[in-house]
């Protein structure tokens, strides 16, 4: 047995495709069959039933690939006590960020982190919450940042930042005769809202403390999972949408008078860096944490005053 074996058998488990798994493993097809096949025969069990499409794990499989995924998790840790001892910080950190961070985060902390740390490689993909902590548990990804709580005993969440709710108002909306909000003075059946899959939109709906199911009957239907749309929307359409703090910074003088900020304790979503249990790269990951934290508002880093929010 071989760790080369392991990290195959995983691969298969995550892409559930042995030309996919062969892709990402920069093998060819025949290579990674043939070491998968040595190992079903070394250990005299059948991994993955082949018969199935995609590709799924025999019961005794689901057993072989869960502790594959430990041991090369600790293998991973061998490796970081030795880089440890090396000043110079290197390696390959991969992240998963929901769209409504990414953009106000990324370009922040991206050129500094490379001309600070020249040997490192951040591979980043925007997914949504759900896609991101099913890729934490395959280990397909690192580390995370999203909103938090998630409530999930596999996952440790390291809170970054409070992020602050506002409303962004027409002119023709009610909203913008009050000066500071109560969740109360918000009406759902004019809010623009971001589609199914996107915790902003659990969130922004507990603000209202109604439900998806007390939406009024409206003459359409419009879907987006970009904040910068839900403010396009309100601009040429009137009505009004919920926009986090962060998305109020590049808004101009005339849409800075479209915002209704909310009475104290105000609606917030919590931030965080959410990893694995078994997590490894931890040098990695405080690196990044102390990046993101070098550029964020002392303000933000502080709950006090602030009313979470939580996804479902």
């Amino acid at each position: 047995m071989s760790l080369i074996q392991f990290e195959y058998i995983v691969a298969v488990d995550t892409y559930r495709s042995f030309v996919v798994a062969a892709e990402k493993c920069f093998v060819t097809q025949p290579t990674l069959s043939m070491q998968i096949q040595k190992l079903e025969s070394n250990l005299g069990v059948k991994i993955f039933n082949r018969t199935r499409q995609p590709i799924l794990p025999t019961e005794v499989g689901n057993d072989v690939i869960a502790q594959a995924r430990v041991l090369l998790a600790e293998h991973q840790k061998i490796k970081e006590i030795v880089g440890s001892r090396n000043k110079e910080l290197m390696g390959e950190l991969k992240i998963g960020i929901i769209p409504t961070i990414a953009p106000y985060i990324l370009p922040k902390i991206i050129t500094q982190f490379m001309e600070k740390y020249p040997h490192v490689k951040l591979v980043m993909w925007e997914e949504t919450t759900e896609q991101i902590i099913q890729q934490l548990k395959l280990g397909m990804i690192d580390c995370g940042i999203l909103s938090t709580p998630l409530l999930d005993s596999q996952l440790i969440e390291t809170p970054l930042f409070y992020e602050n709710f506002a409303a962004y108002v027409s002119k023709s909306s009610d909203l913008a005769k009050i000066k500071t909000l109560d969740p109360d003075d918000i009406n759902i059946n004019e809010l623009w809202i971001l589609n199914e899959g996107h915790c902003m939109r659990d969130q922004v709906l507990n603000i209202c403390e109604r439900r998806k199911d007390t939406i009024g009957f409206k003459h359409y239907e419009y879907n987006t999972g970009s904040i910068e749309t839900l403010k396009r929307m309100v601009d040429e359409n009137n009505g009004a949408t919920i926009l986090p703090e962060f998305a109020l910074n590049d808004l101009t003088k005339s849409q800075k008078d479209k915002v209704r900020y909310f009475k104290s304790p105000q609606p917030a979503r919590e931030i965080s860096i959410i990893t694995n249990k078994r997590f490894t790269k931890r040098r990695l990951i405080e690196t990044l944490k102390a990046e993101i934290l070098e550029f964020i508002p002392a303000h933000m880093k502080d709950k006090k005053g602030k009313k979470l929010m939580v996804g479902v």
